[in-house]
């Protein structure tokens, strides 16, 4: 009798092992050409197999990935234990789907071919979690939104990695945008004074994992990476989205599309050896390159109206950042109460601070107090400190402020959540959808004729 319950009791702890075996995500990452593919698996996380497979042409990028997943495992804190199974040839997309050993594909790499390899992974029945922008031009839209019916028909997950949500003097804005008492509701703004504004400044020479960054000539072809206003606008659109409209499903019907507009950044010869490495442009570059200097559309910025409130993203890069500085993000959220602004400028140390201006000063300071303790649970720490006689600057732990290299962990942690529910919130599809309607439409807008 002890003998049959023990056997009982081992068989169903086996069966636990085994359903549990079946349930982790088991990640397959394609032509990992960007470097954010490997950020992904920059920690360790209980719900993924600790063995990935790796499909992708032999060359520079696929081994400059591995090298950061050695990297990662054998650092001195907190190492990982990733198992890198290597796929390599020049036929690996239709090597991943065939084969399978995964179901989630990862991709980071060329924008304007994601959208098909997204549609050959959804076809084949795999889940997909992607790096942004997902679409690059119009025709890429309306393959996208096949794409999400297909998911929705096959039960699939597609989610693209928005890690700007989780940068916390943004989610300090959202949450205070949503305590009316201090922010009051959000105006309706002009194309002058936008009633949420976002600015992105980037840099094409940079540090990652506290190594010089070598970036793929690729990555300076607009016509293989897209242009910057469908690209890091990705994020700022998004987050126009997720902060003006908390949880509400945004309709492509609701956008309107005032302006938009594109510049170029000139990159001498020797600054482009600097970042890819290659002491010459390649071919397909030429057609950018006039007195051997490289000119680039990687600048944007669109004005649009979301549900009546106007809206303005834009996007700069730069060749360089000063010392001791980094990528830089300014927003700026206009209440009737109050405006919510974040700053990233010499004044700030080059860190994004965070300041609330009050537009009635009577009785705003109590309000704001409450409003602070309301939020300690979230942004345990945090304190307002009155700079002026009606401005507030909110004062983060350290503790708080991780960076963005780890937001790539949350935003995964948030993936294996929704992909053990089965499905992402209500929202996010329609949202994506809409989101990816004002970069394609917005980067139509800025180059007609």
């Amino acid at each position: 009798m002890i003998k049959n319950t023990l056997g009982l009791v081992l068989l169903t702890l086996l069966g636990c092992t085994d359903k549990a075996e079946k349930n982790k995500v088991k990640l397959m990452t394609l032509e990992p050409g960007h470097f954010h593919a490997a950020l992904i698996q920059k920690k360790s996380y209980n719900d993924i197999d600790t063995t990935v497979d790796v499909y992708a042409p032999e060359g520079p990028e696929v081994r400059d990935f591995l090298s950061k997943i050695n990297d990662y495992n054998n650092r001195a804190e907190d190492p990982t234990n990733w198992t890198v199974k290597t796929h390599l040839s020049n036929d690996f997309l239709n090597q991943m789907v065939t084969e399978k050993p995964g179901n989630v594909m990862v991709v980071s790499g060329k924008n304007a071919k994601k959208i098909d390899y997204i549609w050959a992974a959804v076809n084949a029945g795999l889940n997909v979690y992607a790096d942004k922008p997902l679409v690059v031009s119009e025709e890429g839209f309306e393959k996208l939104e096949k794409v999400f019916a297909l998911a929705k028909e096959k039960n699939l997950l597609v989610y693209d990695i928005m890690t700007e949500r989780f940068e916390v003097t943004t989610g300090i804005q959202k949450a205070l945008s949503l305590q009316t008492e201090v922010f009051g509701s959000l105006v309706n703004g002009s194309p002058e004074e936008p009633a949420i504004s976002k600015l992105s400044v980037h840099h094409l020479s940079k540090i990652v994992s506290g190594k010089p960054l070598v970036r793929p000539a690729w990555f300076l072809d607009t016509k293989q990476q897209g242009e910057g206003i469908v690209d890091v606008t990705t994020h700022l659109v998004d987050l126009v989205q997720w902060e003006a409209f908390s949880n509400q499903v945004i309709d492509r019907s609701e956008i309107e599309i005032i302006s938009a507009k594109r510049w170029k950044t000139a990159l001498s010869l020797d600054q482009f050896s600097k970042i890819t490495g290659l002491a010459a442009y390649p071919d397909y570059l030429q057609k950018d390159v006039q007195s051997d200097t490289l000119n680039i559309f990687c600048n944007g910025e669109i004005n649009y109206t979301i549900r009546g409130k106007h809206a303005k993203v834009s996007v700069i890069w730069d060749y360089e950042a000063p010392p001791g500085t980094g990528d830089t993000h300014h927003s700026k959220m206009r209440g009737t109460k109050s405006d919510l602004v974040i700053m990233q400028g010499a004044n700030e140390n080059f860190k994004p601070t965070l300041y609330v201006k009050a537009k009635e000063k009577e009785g705003f300071e109590s309000l704001l107090d409450v409003a602070i303790q309301n939020l300690q649970g979230e942004f345990p720490g945090i304190k307002a400190n009155k700079v002026s006689i009606s401005q507030w600057k909110i004062e983060i732990p350290d503790a708080l402020k991780i960076g963005h290299e780890a937001h790539f962990g949350q935003v995964t942690e948030n993936f294996l959540k929704y992909y053990e529910q089965g499905k992402l919130p209500e929202w996010e599809v329609p949202n994506m959808t809409t989101k990816y309607y004002v970069t394609t439409q917005g980067f139509k807008k800025a180059t007609e004729k």
